[in-house]
């Protein structure tokens, strides 16, 4: 199985790299966002490979980052998600926007993504809620909070504060991260009034 390429852009394509390595051209599918941030033709390239092989095929899908490759394994755990709803759906959302997705419970975030219907999205959020906090890579210090919220759970100063952000237009996402901050700034036992203000003063860095 190959597990990791580094190689020499050959091509690039809509869907696909084409990866020179020792003058063996690999095709590998990728997201929107790993096309987007390999290079150009000629300049080297290192992808995780996730080797798919077929009674008829032999395909490979390429990601940035290890962390992605797991999100793609794991979004096809979830009934009715393929390779390529799976890809859709990180060519959507950042490893870390989709782990903050599915903690928050927000299903319409997910459901932007190509292919991916309401009823799709809820089963994401569902199925993968538990397992979300192992893969949200630099969100795993609030992802806890964030949890909380999605299932209405949170301590009350920390819901009437993000419900407060949001109420002046940050999505619910911002202003869980900065309420998250604000907590670890101002104490656990900090009220709304003082979350608002701290939350403030992060956002507006």
């Amino acid at each position: 199985m190959i597990g990791k390429l580094k190689g020499t852009i050959d091509e690039i394509g809509e869907d696909h790299v084409i990866l020179d390595v020792h003058g063996v051209g690999y095709v590998a599918h990728c997201s929107v966002r790993t096309l987007a941030k390999l290079g150009r033709a000629g300049e080297a390239a290192v992808l995780f490979i996730e080797t798919y092989v077929r009674e008829d095929q032999l395909k490979l899908f390429g990601f940035m980052s290890a962390l992605e490759r797991e999100w793609f394994r794991l979004l096809q755990s979830v009934q009715g998600v393929g390779s390529k709803v799976a890809l859709a759906v990180l060519s959507t959302l950042t490893p870390g926007e989709l782990a903050n997705a599915i903690a928050l419970q927000d299903k319409t975030s997910i459901s932007r993504a190509p292919g991916v219907g309401p009823k799709v999205a809820v089963r994401i959020v569902t199925e993968l809620r538990n397992k979300a906090p192992a893969f949200a890579g630099e969100m795993t210090p609030s992802i806890g909070l964030k949890q909380e919220l999605g299932e209405g759970v949170a301590p009350a100063p920390v819901s009437d504060a993000v419900s407060a952000l949001t109420n002046l237009g940050y999505s619910r996402d911002q202003a869980a991260n900065a309420v998250a901050a604000a907590l670890k700034n101002g104490g656990e036992d900090a009220d709304s009034a003082k979350l608002i203000r701290l939350g403030l003063k992060e956002l507006s860095r």
